[in-house]
């Protein structure tokens, strides 16, 4: 294990190999697949970071736990990646939405406070009507579902 500017720890392929029990190869592989993508030193060594071997166990997981092949693993990996990104689209509206929400909550609260006529909002909010009942009497009502007989 080797540490870089910022503390970070970086691993070599073969301690990699080692620790997940794979061949060298295999991680090469991945590599050329564009399925991991470690960093390389001045040496052009292959150096993993922990968010490479966070990658690279949901790699493992998916190929020898569920039996995904590489294709697979490139697909759910990228539907991974886009559903993060949506879910960080969809905080950043939420966050914009909350914010608009309040600006027009203190507007509508300072447009009331200066009114000629105070009112709260639900003075201005009219009540659905009632429906009104029947004046007619039951015999109307059964003879108007009768149907119309037909002169001759």
């Amino acid at each position: 294990m080797a540490k870089r500017a910022g503390g970070k720890a970086y691993y070599m392929i073969s301690a990699v190999s080692q620790k997940y029990n794979i061949h060298p190869q295999t991680l090469r592989l991945y590599e050329r697949e564009g399925l991991l993508k470690p960093s390389r030193t001045e040496g052009n060594t292959r150096s993993y970071s922990e968010e490479d071997l966070e990658q690279l166990e949901t790699i493992l997981s998916l190929t020898r736990d569920l039996g995904v092949n590489l294709a697979g693993v490139e697909i759910i990996l990228n539907m991974r990646r886009k559903i993060e990104q949506m879910q960080l689209e969809v905080n950043d509206f939420m966050a914009y939405v909350k914010k608009e929400m309040t600006r027009g909550i203190d507007d509508w609260e300072q447009r009331l406070s200066t009114a000629l006529v105070k009112s709260s909002p639900t003075d201005l909010v009219r009540s659905p009507r009632q429906p009104q009942a029947s004046t007619s009497s039951p015999a109307a009502a059964k003879d108007s579902e009768q149907p119309a007989r037909k002169r001759s």
